[in-house]
Protein backbone atom coordinates (compact mmCIF):
# COMPACT_ATOMS: atom_id res chain seq x y z
CA UNK A 1 0.00 0.00 0.00
CA UNK A 2 0.94 3.62 -0.84
CA UNK A 3 -0.42 6.30 0.85
CA UNK A 4 -0.44 10.46 0.74
CA UNK A 5 0.23 11.46 3.90
CA UNK A 6 1.06 15.15 2.79
CA UNK A 7 -0.05 16.81 -0.44
CA UNK A 8 0.73 20.42 0.33
CA UNK A 9 4.02 22.01 -0.66
CA UNK A 10 6.21 23.83 2.11
CA UNK A 11 3.67 26.17 3.30
CA UNK A 12 0.63 24.18 3.06
CA UNK A 13 -2.84 24.68 2.68
CA UNK A 14 -4.52 26.76 3.79
CA UNK A 15 -1.30 28.88 4.28
CA UNK A 16 -0.61 31.29 7.06
CA UNK A 17 -1.75 34.67 6.51
CA UNK A 18 -3.10 33.90 3.57
CA UNK A 19 -6.35 35.04 2.82
CA UNK A 20 -7.13 34.23 -1.15
CA UNK A 21 -10.00 32.11 -1.80
CA UNK A 22 -8.13 28.50 -1.77
CA UNK A 23 -7.25 29.33 1.44
CA UNK A 24 -9.96 30.80 2.94
CA UNK A 25 -11.73 28.17 1.38
CA UNK A 26 -9.96 25.49 3.14
CA UNK A 27 -10.74 27.15 6.16
CA UNK A 28 -14.06 27.45 5.76
CA UNK A 29 -14.97 23.52 4.85
CA UNK A 30 -12.14 22.34 6.90
CA UNK A 31 -9.60 20.45 4.52
CA UNK A 32 -6.04 21.34 4.09
CA UNK A 33 -2.65 19.99 2.56
CA UNK A 34 -0.01 18.90 5.01
CA UNK A 35 3.38 18.76 4.04
CA UNK A 36 4.82 16.16 1.78
CA UNK A 37 5.43 12.85 3.07
CA UNK A 38 4.53 9.30 1.79
CA UNK A 39 4.12 6.20 3.33
CA UNK A 40 4.63 2.75 2.13
CA UNK A 41 3.61 -0.59 3.63
CA UNK A 42 4.09 -4.33 2.98
CA UNK A 43 2.37 -6.16 5.70
CA UNK A 44 2.95 -4.85 9.29
CA UNK A 45 6.10 -2.41 7.28
CA UNK A 46 6.44 1.12 7.77
CA UNK A 47 8.25 2.85 4.92
CA UNK A 48 8.22 7.15 4.68
CA UNK A 49 9.48 9.09 1.61
CA UNK A 50 10.55 12.28 3.28
CA UNK A 51 9.63 13.59 7.12
CA UNK A 52 7.07 16.25 6.89
CA UNK A 53 6.73 18.85 9.54
CA UNK A 54 3.29 17.76 9.93
CA UNK A 55 5.15 14.04 10.99
CA UNK A 56 3.33 13.92 14.31
CA UNK A 57 -0.53 14.57 12.93
CA UNK A 58 0.29 12.06 9.91
CA UNK A 59 0.76 9.20 12.38
CA UNK A 60 -1.70 10.02 14.62
CA UNK A 61 -4.48 10.03 12.23
CA UNK A 62 -3.37 6.88 10.72
CA UNK A 63 -2.52 5.11 13.45
CA UNK A 64 1.07 4.50 12.73
CA UNK A 65 3.02 3.59 16.16
CA UNK A 66 6.58 2.67 14.74
CA UNK A 67 8.46 2.98 11.40
CA UNK A 68 10.92 0.73 9.90
CA UNK A 69 12.84 3.52 7.37
CA UNK A 70 13.15 6.73 6.56
CA UNK A 71 13.94 7.58 2.65
CA UNK A 72 15.01 11.50 2.27
CA UNK A 73 14.81 12.60 -1.08
CA UNK A 74 16.64 16.31 -0.17
CA UNK A 75 17.52 18.86 2.58
CA UNK A 76 14.82 21.18 2.66
CA UNK A 77 12.92 21.59 5.42
CA UNK A 78 9.32 20.59 4.63
CA UNK A 79 10.87 17.10 3.37
CA UNK A 80 13.09 16.63 6.44
CA UNK A 81 12.32 18.27 9.76
CA UNK A 82 9.42 16.47 10.85
CA UNK A 83 12.18 13.65 11.07
CA UNK A 84 12.31 15.69 14.99
CA UNK A 85 9.38 14.37 15.98
CA UNK A 86 10.94 10.53 16.30
CA UNK A 87 12.85 12.67 19.49
CA UNK A 88 11.59 10.54 22.65
CA UNK A 89 9.41 8.18 20.94
CA UNK A 90 11.76 6.12 19.02
CA UNK A 91 15.12 5.76 18.45
CA UNK A 92 18.05 4.34 15.98
CA UNK A 93 16.01 4.63 12.74
CA UNK A 94 17.30 3.69 9.48
CA UNK A 95 17.36 6.46 6.91
CA UNK A 96 18.35 6.13 3.53
CA UNK A 97 19.54 8.34 1.10
CA UNK A 98 22.71 9.69 -0.77
CA UNK A 99 26.13 10.24 0.91
CA UNK A 100 25.47 14.07 -0.22
CA UNK A 101 21.85 14.54 1.42
CA UNK A 102 22.82 12.65 4.42
CA UNK A 103 25.82 15.58 5.01
CA UNK A 104 23.16 17.91 4.46
CA UNK A 105 20.56 17.24 6.81
CA UNK A 106 22.71 15.28 9.39
CA UNK A 107 23.67 19.34 10.25
CA UNK A 108 20.71 19.89 11.94
CA UNK A 109 19.60 16.40 12.98
CA UNK A 110 23.20 15.79 15.48
CA UNK A 111 20.83 15.99 18.50
CA UNK A 112 18.66 12.05 17.33
CA UNK A 113 20.31 8.97 16.75
CA UNK A 114 19.79 7.36 13.59
CA UNK A 115 21.60 4.68 11.40
CA UNK A 116 22.33 6.42 8.54
CA UNK A 117 22.37 4.67 5.64
CA UNK A 118 24.22 6.03 2.59
CA UNK A 119 22.89 4.62 -1.10
CA UNK A 120 24.30 5.81 -4.67
CA UNK A 121 21.84 6.83 -7.19
CA UNK A 122 20.69 4.21 -9.17
CA UNK A 123 21.96 1.48 -6.65
CA UNK A 124 18.63 -0.44 -5.76
CA UNK A 125 18.18 -1.27 -2.36
CA UNK A 126 15.60 -3.73 -0.51
CA UNK A 127 13.73 -2.57 3.03
CA UNK A 128 10.71 -5.32 4.03
CA UNK A 129 10.53 -7.21 0.73
CA UNK A 130 10.11 -4.00 -1.31
CA UNK A 131 12.82 -2.70 -3.84
CA UNK A 132 14.22 1.00 -3.76
CA UNK A 133 16.16 2.91 -6.44
CA UNK A 134 17.44 6.79 -6.15
CA UNK A 135 17.25 8.74 -9.26
CA UNK A 136 18.65 12.15 -9.17
CA UNK A 137 16.36 14.74 -9.97
CA UNK A 138 16.71 18.17 -10.86
CA UNK A 139 15.89 20.82 -8.16
CA UNK A 140 18.66 23.71 -7.43
CA UNK A 141 20.17 24.30 -5.93
CA UNK A 142 20.55 21.57 -3.50
CA UNK A 143 21.17 17.72 -4.62
CA UNK A 144 17.55 16.29 -4.75
CA UNK A 145 16.23 12.54 -6.04
CA UNK A 146 13.20 10.58 -6.84
CA UNK A 147 12.52 7.32 -5.49
CA UNK A 148 11.20 4.34 -7.63
CA UNK A 149 9.50 1.76 -5.72
CA UNK A 150 9.40 -1.82 -6.80
CA UNK A 151 6.91 -4.39 -5.80
CA UNK A 152 5.88 -7.84 -6.89
CA UNK A 153 5.48 -6.72 -10.60
CA UNK A 154 4.46 -3.32 -9.76
CA UNK A 155 5.91 0.22 -10.05
CA UNK A 156 5.72 3.45 -8.41
CA UNK A 157 7.57 6.52 -8.92
CA UNK A 158 7.72 9.20 -6.58
CA UNK A 159 9.39 12.41 -8.67
CA UNK A 160 10.49 14.03 -5.53
CA UNK A 161 10.67 17.73 -5.73
CA UNK A 162 12.34 18.78 -9.51
CA UNK A 163 11.54 20.86 -12.28
CA UNK A 164 10.90 19.36 -15.83
CA UNK A 165 14.85 19.17 -16.31
CA UNK A 166 15.22 15.35 -15.50
CA UNK A 167 17.84 14.08 -17.31
CA UNK A 168 17.47 10.86 -19.89
CA UNK A 169 19.31 8.14 -17.15
CA UNK A 170 16.87 9.19 -15.09
CA UNK A 171 13.82 8.79 -17.48
CA UNK A 172 14.90 5.59 -18.48
CA UNK A 173 15.10 3.83 -15.05
CA UNK A 174 11.28 5.20 -14.33
CA UNK A 175 9.67 4.69 -17.53
CA UNK A 176 6.47 3.45 -17.40
CA UNK A 177 5.05 2.96 -13.98
CA UNK A 178 1.86 1.77 -12.63
CA UNK A 179 1.71 5.04 -10.43
CA UNK A 180 3.59 8.31 -10.93
CA UNK A 181 3.70 10.58 -8.21
CA UNK A 182 4.47 14.03 -9.47
CA UNK A 183 5.43 17.25 -7.91
CA UNK A 184 3.39 20.26 -9.71
CA UNK A 185 3.27 23.20 -7.49
CA UNK A 186 0.83 25.05 -9.74
CA UNK A 187 -1.70 24.59 -12.30
CA UNK A 188 0.87 26.75 -14.63
CA UNK A 189 4.03 29.24 -14.94
CA UNK A 190 7.08 29.04 -14.56
CA UNK A 191 9.47 27.96 -11.81
CA UNK A 192 13.27 27.47 -11.69
CA UNK A 193 12.54 24.61 -8.75
CA UNK A 194 9.19 22.73 -9.67
CA UNK A 195 7.05 21.15 -12.25
CA UNK A 196 3.39 23.04 -13.00
CA UNK A 197 0.68 20.84 -13.72
CA UNK A 198 0.87 20.81 -17.35
CA UNK A 199 4.74 19.85 -17.74
CA UNK A 200 3.93 16.97 -14.49
CA UNK A 201 1.32 15.42 -17.51
CA UNK A 202 3.88 15.66 -20.34
CA UNK A 203 6.04 13.73 -18.03
CA UNK A 204 3.48 11.06 -17.25
CA UNK A 205 2.92 10.57 -21.07
CA UNK A 206 6.00 10.47 -21.93
CA UNK A 207 7.01 7.74 -19.26
CA UNK A 208 3.90 5.87 -20.21
CA UNK A 209 2.63 6.05 -17.01
CA UNK A 210 -0.45 3.97 -16.24
CA UNK A 211 -1.69 6.25 -13.69
CA UNK A 212 -1.03 10.36 -12.36
CA UNK A 213 -1.48 11.55 -9.30
CA UNK A 214 -0.34 15.11 -8.50
CA UNK A 215 1.11 16.24 -5.39
CA UNK A 216 3.49 18.87 -3.48
CA UNK A 217 0.56 21.02 -4.55
CA UNK A 218 0.02 24.85 -3.45
CA UNK A 219 -2.56 27.45 -2.56
CA UNK A 220 -2.30 28.35 -6.77
CA UNK A 221 -4.68 25.72 -7.25
CA UNK A 222 -8.30 26.34 -7.01
CA UNK A 223 -9.90 24.51 -4.04
CA UNK A 224 -9.81 20.88 -3.87
CA UNK A 225 -13.44 20.06 -4.98
CA UNK A 226 -12.92 22.26 -8.43
CA UNK A 227 -9.42 21.45 -9.07
CA UNK A 228 -9.92 17.28 -8.85
CA UNK A 229 -12.41 18.10 -11.94
CA UNK A 230 -9.87 19.34 -13.94
CA UNK A 231 -6.24 18.04 -12.74
CA UNK A 232 -5.27 14.31 -11.16
CA UNK A 233 -4.71 16.49 -7.83
CA UNK A 234 -3.91 13.87 -4.86
CA UNK A 235 -5.64 14.56 -1.78
CA UNK A 236 -4.00 13.82 1.67
CA UNK A 237 -4.59 10.36 2.78
CA UNK A 238 -4.96 8.98 -0.72
CA UNK A 239 -4.37 4.99 -0.61
CA UNK A 240 -3.53 2.82 -3.55
CA UNK A 241 -3.18 -0.70 -3.19
CA UNK A 242 -1.34 -3.11 -5.34
CA UNK A 243 -2.41 -6.93 -5.58
CA UNK A 244 -4.07 -9.80 -7.78
CA UNK A 245 -2.29 -7.84 -11.27
CA UNK A 246 -3.94 -4.44 -10.75
CA UNK A 247 -3.89 -0.95 -8.64
CA UNK A 248 -6.92 -0.09 -7.06
CA UNK A 249 -7.46 3.69 -4.94
CA UNK A 250 -9.24 4.57 -2.10
CA UNK A 251 -9.41 7.94 -0.94
CA UNK A 252 -9.15 9.26 2.40
CA UNK A 253 -11.87 11.06 4.73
Amino acid sequence: MVKLLGTGDSPGTPMLNCHCPTCEDARKRGWERKRFSVLVKNGDKSILIDTSPDLRKQLLENKVERVDAVIWTHPHFDHFSGFGEFYRVQGNLEVYTTPSIHESIGRFMQFLSYRKREVEEFQSFRISGIEFTLFPVNHPPVDAVGVKIEWNNFKVVVTGDTNAGIDERSLLEIEKPDLLIANAIAPSGKFKKHMNAKEAMILGERLGAKKIVLSHLGHFYPPHRSAIKIFPVGEDYQEFYFGEGKLDEFLGD
